[in-house]
């Protein structure tokens, strides 16, 4: 299969995952609002959704992918067995933790609603309902890792569809037939997810079965170095996959202090999701083996080569969806959620943090590509330390700036957070001789930055001439935002018909 038909399936399919999760939150906002039960619901589906999002991107990859492709495939079916059934237990363990233990989860989830103890009961009854969804997307994503291994990919594109679109399934239905008050709608989705992640992994399963070579073989675990290290390496690989994820949670519960601060930060986060959502797939899914190919090779020249064209992509599309975010932050929030119980206010409220988001949304992107070397290379105390830091400093940036600001100021500490895990990426490549920026790179940066200029400036014209936001405007907009910057980006030099030569070679 070349580089571009794996590229597309892996790209398509983690787009569509990500058009049906912002379908999803379009029928949260109208069901739900931004109130009390909102805040509750949201407040709970941060953490399993949390998890989901992690993993979906291949967040287990790093750990998985350069050890077990290193055996013989009849070991590692064994090996992936040994995993599988060992995390399995482990998930099982916590699930049960967290269902006895969800009040004070709740809590710690949404501290600012600790004078609401309605809405933190709910917040806990949302918690149990939606947390059994980890056990199965995480021992899915296992299974999705072995399928990318073997360059089986469209189990893995299309399988997480299934939790998004169970769910809008439900909400429509909601909507139609039923007339239920505000919290048992919320108790019914949370439940609904957790269903729907059993279909998840039904379907990731079923890929696993076909084909004449096993991927998997399980047997009784057996504890060894390797699986040792395997489930060692998990937490921090995790940690460190989901750096942007779990900025997002520290700042919601930070923002859990203000009214409406959480649904606020989550819808705002979501549109933001949509552009990195698809580097996160395409980096896990395809950088990463084909760096670990060239580490184990010590191909460091390929290596850093293959980092450098990596970023241009990854800058090629952040920049300017960040712009465009930042520009169109307004109409989008109004036409996508202002319905029902989301009213205008709700959606000025979300227009401003996501603007303020949208500003980290290159350096978090960039961090994303870079730290694939590093998992390829296996320097997981690197990427855990940049997390860690972007974390801190996410943290502090939030808590400086929400006073004076509110949500917004917490939105601006997460991008923050973004500039300095990307900073201590750079830094840790750079430790190790792995950062090496060419001409090249530079040359078509500084090409992308003209072609990003002359969209944004566009837009800003185009939408003094369109003042009422709807749905058409809006499409318009984003239409004529996307031709003009094709355009820009081919006058500019930022892409080359070379570039489709060079895209389409074999992988």
């Amino acid at each position: 299969m070349s580089l571009i038909r794996s590229s597309l399936l892996v790209g398509l399919g983690s787009m569509a995952s990500r058009v049906l999760g912002f379908a999803r939150d379009m029928l949260f906002a109208q069901a739900l609002g931004a109130g009390p039960v909102a805040d509750a619901f949201l407040a709970a589906f941060r953490l399993p959704n949390l998890v989901r999002r992690i993993v979906g991107e291949g967040g287990l990859n790093p750990a998985l992918i350069p050890a077990l492709s290193a055996l013989e495939p009849e070991d590692a079916a064994a090996t992936a067995g040994d995993v599988l059934s060992v995390f399995g237990l482990a998930l099982l363990g916590l699930t049960a933790l967290v269902e006895i233990g969800a009040g004070l989860l709740a809590f710690v989830l949404a501290p600012g609603l600790h004078d609401d103890g309605e809405t933190l009961a709910l917040v806990a009854l949302y918690t149990r309902l939606s947390f059994p969804i980890v056990l199965s997307v995480t021992l899915a994503s296992i299974g999705a890792a072995l399928l990318n291994m073997r360059g089986r990919f469209a189990a893995t594109a299309l399988a997480p569809l299934a939790v998004n679109g169970g769910l809008i399934l439900v909400l429509i239905g909601m909507e139609a037939g039923l007339s239920l008050p505000l919290a048992e709608k919320a108790a019914w989705l949370a439940l609904a997810s957790s269903l729907a992640g059993l279909i998840q992994l039904a379907l990731v399963a079923m890929a696993l079965g076909r084909g004449e070579t096993p991927l998997i073989r399980f047997r009784k675990p057996r504890w060894s170095p390797l699986l040792r290290n395997l489930l060692l390496a998990g937490f921090p690989v995790l940690v460190a996959s989901g750096a942007m994820q779990i900025f997002i949670l520290a700042a919601t519960q930070i923002a859990s202090f203000w009214p409406s601060g959480v649904s606020w930060l989550y819808y705002a986060e979501r549109v933001m999701q949509l552009p990195l959502g698809l580097m996160a797939a395409l980096g896990s899914g395809l950088l990463l083996p084909e760096l670990a190919r060239r580490h184990r090779a010590g191909e460091t020249r390929a290596v850093v080569a293959a980092q450098n064209r990596a970023l241009e992509v990854a800058l090629l599309l952040a920049l300017p969806a960040s712009a465009a975010l930042i520009v169109l932050a307004r109409p989008m929030s109004s036409v996508l959620f202002e319905r029902g119980a989301f009213q205008s206010s709700d959606a000025e409220g979300t227009a401003l943090v996501l603007m303020a988001l949208s500003a980290g949304l290159p350096f978090a992107t960039a961090a994303k590509v870079l730290s694939q070397t590093l998992f390829a290379r296996g320097s997981l105390k690197v990427v855990l330390a940049a997390a860690m830091l972007g974390l801190a400093l996410t943290v502090a940036a939030s808590l400086l700036l929400a006073w004076p600001l509110g949500p917004t100021g917490i939105a601006l500490g997460v991008s923050a957070g973004c500039g300095g895990h990307a900073a201590a990426v750079v830094l840790g490549l750079n430790r190790i001789g792995l950062w090496a920026p060419d001409r090249a790179l530079a040359t078509r940066t500084m090409r992308i930055v003209l072609a990003v200029l002359a969209m944004s400036l566009g837009l800003v014209g185009a939408g003094s001439l369109l003042p009422q936001a709807g749905a058409a405007s809006l499409a318009t907009l984003c239409l004529g935002g996307l031709a003009l910057y094709a355009l820009a980006a081919w006058a500019t030099g930022a892409v080359t018909r070379d570039d489709w030569a060079a895209l389409t070679k074999k992988a």
